[in-house]
């Protein structure tokens, strides 16, 4: 069985990639041109390049592949130019969606985030069937995720075999990069930063 999974050079698509791996799956990655490769040393791994913006290149990576596993997106607090969350992370992700649903894959894993996740009036814990809105996501990663989360949801309508998981703040070995949450890690014990931001 073979399964193509984005995001695998960044911190928690190489912990899935590792997963895979380990369980014998014999995986692809989705990697562009310029991306950082450190995280995938050493791993055998089949490399296809592409871009989540470009179609042709994700019907090519997922030609033979039963599972997808769509963990790639851009993780970031602030972008000069916020349009590029909602090209990558919603337009990316129908895009991908799309082409898995008319290559046939039997079974997709999409990494969301917890910040998709509507919180109750009063407090208490979210759940999946929690009420949220557009209007409550705090920021354009979250704003663009929750985007992306619902048009995944409106596949999965039309037949999209899919599974939607929801992390939070995702800590550890070779965040190498580091993602926004690892930096504040990193900033807090260097004693850069004597707080945390509220990013909702």
């Amino acid at each position: 069985m073979k399964a193509l999974v984005t995001g695998s050079t960044g911190f928690v698509g190489a912990a899935v990639t590792r997963c895979l791996l380990e369980h014998g799956v014999d995986v692809r990655v989705l990697v562009r041109r310029d991306s950082d490769l450190r995280n995938l040393e050493g791993l055998k791994v089949e490399q296809a390049y592409g871009d989540l913006r470009d179609v042709a290149s994700l019907r090519q990576a997922l030609a033979g592949c039963r599972h997808l596993y769509h963990v790639a997106a851009l993780y970031a607090l602030w972008a000069p130019d916020p349009q590029i969350f909602y090209d990558t992370n919603v337009t990316g992700t129908r895009n991908l969606m799309e082409a898995a649903l008319d290559s046939g894959v039997e079974r997709i894993v999409y990494t969301s985030t917890i910040g998709a996740i509507g919180l109750p009036p009063g407090g208490g814990p979210g759940a999946e069937d929690t009420p949220v809105s557009l209007g409550q996501m705090v920021g354009h990663y979250k704003r663009s995720k929750f985007l992306a989360e619902q048009e995944v949801r409106t596949l999965a309508l039309a037949g999209l075999p899919v599974v939607i998981v929801n992390p939070s703040a995702p800590v550890g070995a070779r965040d190498i990069k580091p993602t926004p949450t690892g930096q504040v890690i990193v900033d807090f014990m260097k004693g850069r930063m004597p707080a945390y931001i509220e990013t909702g």
